[in-house]
C-alpha cells in the first residue's frame, strides 16, 4: 500500500492545473494537508483582486490530496467555499485541509485559506470513497 505522501505526489505528478497553479505541498498526513500558492497578475478579476476561483480551486486541491491519503481514491461530490477577504498580486496564501469525518463511503473536509494568520476563505468538503486502492 503507498503512503500518503506517495499518493499526493502521485496525484500531483498528473495534475497540469495544479502545477499552473504553482500550488507547493507543505505538508502531508493520514487525513490532512497543507498546500501554499502565491497569487499571480493572471490570476486577477477586473476588480484587481484574486478571482475567487483561485482559492476554491486551492482548497479543492487540498481536499483531493487529504480524501486520498487513507489509499482509497476519493473523489469530490459536494463542496462550497465563503470569502472573508480580498486578495492582491504578491499574497502567499496556504490551505490547512483537516478530516472533520470518515466514514466506509464518505469522507467530510474543512480547509481553511489564510493569508499569514488571517482567514480569506473557508471550504467545506464532502467527498465519496470508492473502493479503488491506490497503486
Amino acid at each position: 500500500m503507498m503512503t500518503p505522501k506517495e499518493i499526493v505526489h502521485k496525484m500531483y505528478d498528473n495534475d497540469p492545473f495544479s502545477k499552473w497553479l504553482g500550488i507547493e505541498i507543505d505538508a502531508i498526513s493520514e487525513g490532512s494537508c497543507q498546500l501554499s500558492m502565491t497569487i499571480r497578475e493572471e490570476m486577477l478579476n477586473g476588480f484587481g483582486i484574486a478571482h475567487g476561483g483561485i482559492t476554491y480551486s486551492l482548497a479543492d486541491s487540498a481536499l483531493a490530496f487529504a480524501a486520498n491519503t487513507h489509499g482509497r481514491q476519493s473523489v469530490s461530490i459536494d463542496t462550497s467555499i465563503n470569502h472573508t477577504e480580498a486578495l492582491k498580486e504578491g499574497d502567499r496564501i496556504v490551505a490547512i485541509a483537516k478530516e472533520e469525518s470518515l466514514k466506509n463511503r464518505f469522507g467530510f473536509y474543512k480547509i481553511e485559506i489564510k493569508r499569514d494568520d488571517t482567514i480569506v476563505a473557508l471550504f467545506k468538503g464532502t467527498v465519496y470513497r470508492t473502493n479503488k486502492e491506490w497503486e
